[in-house]
C-alpha cells in the first residue's frame, strides 16, 4: 500500500524496497470548471540540483524541450497538451542508479503553459497530485496529493527526490510560484532565452 504524505513530510523510498532502481514519477491534475477562454497546457519538469540546489550545467533541466538526461538517468515521457482523462497526465522516468553522484536533489515542477497570456493560475486546477511507482511491478509507493489551495501561482514545486545517507527520500513539498516556468528556471539556475 502506498504512503500517502501531507505537505511537508518526507519519507525513504529505497530504505523499504532494497534494490529499488527503476522508478517512475507520475503527476496529474483536473481542470475545474472556469472557462478562461482557453484550454489549459499544464508541463512537468525536473530540475537536477547540486549542492547549491542549482543545475550545475542547462541540460540538468528535463521538461518538454529537452526530454532525457545526459546520464540517462532522468526521462521525461513526452508533453500531454490536455490533461483530459484518469491517471497520471505526465511521466518522468527515473534510473536512480544512473543519476550522476553530483546530483544532490531532484526537483518535480508543473507549470501553466502561456500561464499569463491565457489568464490561468492554479487556482484554476483540481486534484494534482504526484505519485512514485516501481516501474518493475507497478506498485505504487508514495503519492502526494495537493491539498493546497492555490489562487495566482503559475508554477508549483511538487516535491524533491533527495539523497541522504546513501538512500533516497522524497520531500512533500506544494509550494507555488508566481512567474511560471521563468521564475522556476531562475530559482534553480537555469538560463532562458
Amino acid at each position: 500500500m502506498p504512503v500517502s504524505l501531507q505537505k511537508g513530510q518526507k519519507v525513504s523510498l529505497t530504505k523499504g524496497n532494497p534494490g529499488l532502481n527503476q522508478v517512475v514519477v507520475g503527476v496529474g491534475w483536473d481542470i475545474n470548471q472556469y472557462d478562461t477562454g482557453s484550454a489549459f497546457d499544464l508541463d512537468s519538469a525536473a530540475f537536477l540540483l547540486g549542492e547549491n540546489g542549482r543545475v550545475t550545467r542547462q541540460e540538468d533541466f528535463v521538461f518538454f524541450g529537452n526530454l532525457q538526461h545526459p546520464s540517462g538517468g532522468v526521462q521525461h515521457m513526452g508533453d500531454n497538451l490536455t490533461g483530459e482523462g484518469e491517471g497520471d497526465d505526465e511521466q518522468i522516468r527515473l534510473n536512480l542508479s544512473m543519476i550522476p553522484a553530483g546530483i544532490i536533489r531532484i526537483a518535480f515542477t508543473v507549470t501553466i503553459y502561456d500561464a499569463e497570456v491565457r489568464g490561468q493560475n492554479f487556482g484554476q486546477v483540481n486534484n494534482a497530485f504526484v505519485r512514485i511507482y516501481n516501474e518493475a511491478n507497478g506498485e505504487e509507493l508514495l503519492r502526494y496529493d495537493l491539498g493546497e489551495d492555490f489562487s495566482i501561482e503559475t508554477a508549483v514545486v511538487f516535491g524533491e527526490l533527495y539523497r541522504h545517507n546513501g538512500e533516497w527520500k522524497f520531500n512533500a513539498i506544494g509550494s507555488g510560484y508566481q512567474g511560471g516556468l521563468a521564475a522556476l528556471c531562475a530559482n534553480y539556475g537555469v538560463e532562458v532565452e
